[in-house]
């Protein structure tokens, strides 16, 4: 098959594959509509909220799946014969797809969720070591704070920041790609910004609530 023609089913599968919306699945499977419940929001805090904390588990590793499956499988099967360089970009080129169908879902017209956990499947998938940093960030802030919207915008901006401090030079892709997704998730969580500008966010509470 045509290499340019076998990138271009690699691109369409990771942006399905990320299209697909683990959460309203799950919810539905428990008799929950997730659109219509808390946030309205199809991601695994959501779930977590009003579902089950179980649930919004499974969810989150789900679509942290979605993220890793297509840049590190998907693409180690498309890119056979590429150099190292095209290598990395194919993998970052499917991450990216799979967080926006993530995010604009073709099952869901073109709405969907914040991409957080697909976006963590995806570095994961081509860069592990930022997903470790970013996962000692997220875990002190959302101690911390108890915002899992906070936790998720900082780690971001933190990995981000760490991916510049640590490239090699002349290796720009890697952390421009991961600026790209950090803004992403910013904008993505722009109501939540709001809420916490105004004091309004919901604190996650570990223990279940009294009816």
């Amino acid at each position: 098959m045509n290499i340019y023609l076998t990138i271009i089913l690699g691109a369409v599968t990771s942006y399905l594959i990320g299209s697909i919306p683990f959460g309203l699945l799950v919810a539905r499977f428990k008799g929950i509509n997730i659109q219509k419940v808390g946030s309205c929001n199809i991601g695994a805090t959501n779930v977590f909220r009003c579902v089950g904390k179980g649930w919004g588990l499974f969810t989150f590793i789900l679509d942290v799946l979605k993220g890793f499956v297509t840049a590190f499988f998907i693409a180690r099967a498309v890119r056979e014969g590429l150099s190292s360089e095209y290598q990395i970009a194919l993998s970052l080129l499917y991450a990216c797809l799979a967080v926006a169908g993530h995010n604009w879902s073709i099952f869901l017209r073109f709405k969907g969720g914040k991409g957080v956990a697909t976006t963590v499947g995806a570095i994961l998938g081509v860069a592990p070591i930022m997903v470790a940093v970013g996962f000692v960030a997220w875990l002190i802030i959302f101690l911390a704070t108890r915002y899992v919207s906070l936790a998720s915008i900082l780690t971001a901006i933190i990995i981000t920041v760490y991916a510049w401090i640590t490239k090699s030079e002349g290796q720009l892709l890697l952390p421009s790609v991961l600026t790209i997704l950090a803004l992403l998730m910013i904008w993505r969580h722009k109501t939540n910004i709001q809420r916490l500008l105004n004091g309004t966010e919901n604190r996650f509470n570990f223990k279940k609530k009294k009816e």
